[in-house]
């Protein structure tokens, strides 16, 4: 498989730069869109589906929030004099806080608002070789904590997660992502709507508040820009004896431009925080090279096709 020229030069300079050696990838989405800017390492991003590990913490806590199951300021004990609320859960990814949601829940409206994001179906338009990933059609054996907390018995790819951070990202649109692979396409591409969330603006604001609290304090701090506002959530955990490592995010709570997802598979030195903080490089690497050809008036043309990574 070659990159196709359509990719966009900016962001796949900053992805690669981002990246490094790691064995990984990195997709950019317009969330406005659903335009794919780059994808480095196809070969990992449209592999398989992988356990979200954590990153499925922030479709429980809307399909929560929706409910009316919790609010913004309600308190759950995490511990024998400990208890916190949704902002302070995210931020840490406490997993005993959404295993308690996930009983509130309980699985058939878990597995609900898992499909309204798209999870067990394809995010892409026109893009024959994505997987669907997978979400379990009944409720598996053992504690639904396990599924809420830490993604267990779910399958995702990086376009489905993107995708969520998308609809994060432009107040609950969940487009087709779209991958073009010619300036031709490129210059032609129109966006394609899935569909939209329903109460979306009166739910997310609570969520909203957790993802940037991650990127500020918690664990996904080393994604932290003072440029620009990044919100986001990681994940680790182990999967056919390798460790993941995810951040799924988006930047400019104003103006959303951008979502980065990031996901690592290797040894012990993998984790959403080492994601992040690839993400982070990304972000910041990316600003500032479009600042640079805005200052310069350059217009760079379309990176030839190269080998893919």
């Amino acid at each position: 498989m070659l990159v196709g020229t359509g990719e966009d030069p900016l962001a796949r300079a900053a992805a690669l730069e981002g990246l490094g050696n790691w064995n990984g990838a990195v997709m950019i989405v317009v969330p406005t869109t659903g335009r794919i800017l780059t994808i480095v390492n196809q070969k990992l991003a449209f592999s398989q589906a992988f356990t979200p590990c954590s990153t499925f913490k922030p479709i429980v806590a809307f399909a929560a929030l929706k409910e009316g199951l919790i609010t913004g300021e309600t308190l759950l004990r995490v511990g024998r004099r400990s208890q916190i609320n949704l902002t302070e859960a995210l931020a840490h990814s406490n997993n005993i806080f959404f295993g308690k949601v996930g009983e509130m829940l309980v699985f058939d409206r878990v597995s609900e608002y898992a499909h309204e994001f798209g999870l067990g179906e394809k995010a892409g338009w026109n893009i024959p070789v994505e997987e669907a990933g997978f979400f379990p059609s009944e409720r598996p054996s053992g504690p639904m904590g396990l599924l809420t907390s830490y993604g267990e018995n779910i399958g995702v790819t990086m376009f489905q997660m993107a995708a969520v951070a998308g609809a994060f990202a432009n107040g609950g649109t969940l487009y087709y992502l779209q991958y073009p692979r010619s300036p031709e396409a490129a210059a032609e591409f129109q966006p394609k709507v899935r569909r939209k969330v329903e109460g979306f603006d009166e739910v997310f604001p609570h969520l909203r508040q957790g993802l940037a609290a991650a990127v500020i304090y918690g664990t996904a701090r080393k994604a932290y820009d003072p440029a620009q506002q990044v919100f986001g959530k990681t994940g680790t955990c182990s999967e056919d004896r390798a460790r993941l490592g995810w951040f799924v995010s988006y930047a400019d709570e104003d103006k959303p431009r951008t979502v980065v997802v990031v996901l690592l598979r290797g040894g012990r030195p993998t984790s959403g925080p080492h994601s992040a903080e690839i993400a982070g490089r990304v972000y910041r690497d990316l600003r500032l090279r479009t600042q640079t050809a805005s200052r310069t008036g350059a217009s760079p043309p379309m990176a030839a096709a190269v080998p893919t990574r």
